[in-house]
């Protein structure tokens, strides 16, 4: 597959626009990017403050495979995101992944990913949209979460339309790599770039918060809590 991508220099939306074009019928690989968005979202329908600078990207993708697999595509966007960055970055200053969806560079929110999906009449997965936003030469001030860009570890961060096509190259290759060999590969990469395993870990789920450690990834991306000697299986909810 070859990704065909399309620029604009403003959207409400990137990802809004990948799904008017997903129901109308476009064919797997179409891309958007914006240099800037006047209405971008996040999780749980967050707004995202999108100026000028970022990476704004949004794909689609029609997988063979059932609706209840949709979710692992986050962690093929998020591999071949950190895949990508970390060719740009020194060691010193790697990027790691927060379960489900976030990019972070020392603690730092550097990125996010969101994934949603189309559905067919008969309940069988039609389409995934897959947007993300990274911050490259600003980054948002969030009440609750410290933030980082690209800009404060490179003295010559990449352009977005260069980081889109470096991303997209690479969303190729481990997009292929989970469709020929399955999860497993891509569970195992986002393992080396995720939590140490005992690490201790909040998640905030339907408005309570459970503590425990980290215990890795469930055979389909599940977040697997450790606490009092037990190991909880996590499939919403959002690390803290």
């Amino acid at each position: 597959m070859k990704f065909r991508l399309e620029c604009h220099e403003v959207l409400e939306s990137t990802s809004s626009l990948v799904k008017q074009r997903a129901e109308a019928g476009e064919a797997e690989g179409f891309a958007v990017q914006a240099l800037r968005q006047s209405a971008g979202r996040g999780r749980q329908g967050r707004g995202w403050n999108s100026p000028a600078g970022n990476l704004y990207l949004s794909v689609l993708l029609r997988p063979d495979v059932p609706l209840r697999e949709a979710p692992q595509w986050s962690f093929v966007a998020a591999v071949a995101l950190a895949k990508t960055l970390m060719t740009l970055l020194l060691e010193t200053a790697q990027p790691s992944l927060k379960w489900p969806n976030d990019v972070l560079l020392r603690g730092g929110k550097l990125a996010g990913i969101l994934v949603e999906t189309g559905i067919t009449t008969d309940h069988a997965l039609d389409w995934i949209c897959i947007g993300i936003g990274v911050n490259i030469t600003n980054k948002p001030s969030l009440p609750d979460r410290a933030t980082a860009c690209l800009a404060e570890y490179l003295p010559n961060p990449p352009k977005p339309q260069a980081l889109a096509t470096a991303l997209l190259h690479n969303l190729t290759h481990w997009h292929e790599t989970r469709l020929r060999q399955g999860f497993d590969p891509i569970r195992d990469a986002w393992l080396r770039h995720g939590p140490t395993i005992g690490a201790s870990v909040s998640v905030k789920r339907d408005g309570a918060l459970m503590e425990g450690t980290f215990a890795g990834l469930s055979p389909e991306g599940g977040l697997l809590l450790a606490k009092d000697n037990e190991v909880q299986l996590i499939l919403a909810g959002e690390v803290m």
